[in-house]
């Protein structure tokens, strides 16, 4: 049976654990009040749980478990739309981190930046924040995008795609350590399935639905 844990959390559970053992050998409780919490949060972070995946390519799911703050549609020639759905998601620290893909395609191209760490839910975050966008062609042509942005405590963007890799629709790729955020971007054509201030599930919660689709 596979571990409900990912695998970026091992070395960070097994630094935890080590220290409560440290400090229950060497007699400090006092130590212990505070590791004990600390080892059931780093746990309970890094928690990878199953999901039920949207049967059929109608749908789009969300990319990670957190809060719609911003659905927007603009001018975005960075990541080959040139009319975009952009929907912004947030992830606060207790949310699961572990990333994936809302829709089956290829990846046609990785695209990070270095950056700043401000507080993920502020606008300035999609510009300035560190961030690592994937850019995805599927079998029909429809080119979709969907950006990880560090925020004010993530420091660190995991990603496992490479370009020229298919991901199905709800599969892992990646996830972002402490707090952060994913901005999906869809073509303007897509219908919104979501509001701002919903709460959203990675893999299950459906964002939306292709153009011409009869589902929804």
């Amino acid at each position: 049976m596979r571990i409900p844990i990912a695998r970026e959390g091992y070395p960070f559970i097994l630094i935890s654990l080590v220290c409560v053992l440290a400090v229950w050998i060497a007699g400090l409780p006092w130590l212990e009040v505070l590791f004990v919490p600390v080892s059931f949060f780093v746990i309970a972070f890094f928690r990878d749980p199953e999901r039920v995946i949207p049967a059929g390519n109608d749908s789009i799911v969300s990319p990670a478990d957190g809060r719609i703050i911003k659905i927007e549609r603009l001018k975005e020639g960075k990541f080959r739309l040139e009319n975009a759905l952009k929907i912004s998601i947030f992830m606060n620290v207790f949310n699961v981190h572990v990333n994936r893909a809302p829709a089956s395609g290829k990846v046609v191209d990785i695209i990070y930046n270095k950056g700043r760490f401000f507080s993920a839910n502020l606008d300035k975050a999609s510009l300035e924040n560190e961030q690592n966008a994937l850019i995805l062609e599927d079998a029909a042509g429809k080119v979709f995008a969907f950006n990880q942005i560090a925020g004010l405590i993530a420091r660190r963007i995991v990603c496992h795609a490479k370009v020229g890799m298919n991901l199905a629709k709800g599969e892992r790729f990646g996830m972002i350590r402490f707090g952060s955020r994913v901005d999906v971007f869809l073509p303007a054509s897509c219908r919104v399935a979501v509001n701002a201030g919903d709460k959203v599930q990675a893999g299950s919660s459906i964002l939306g639905y292709w153009e011409n689709s009869h589902a929804g």
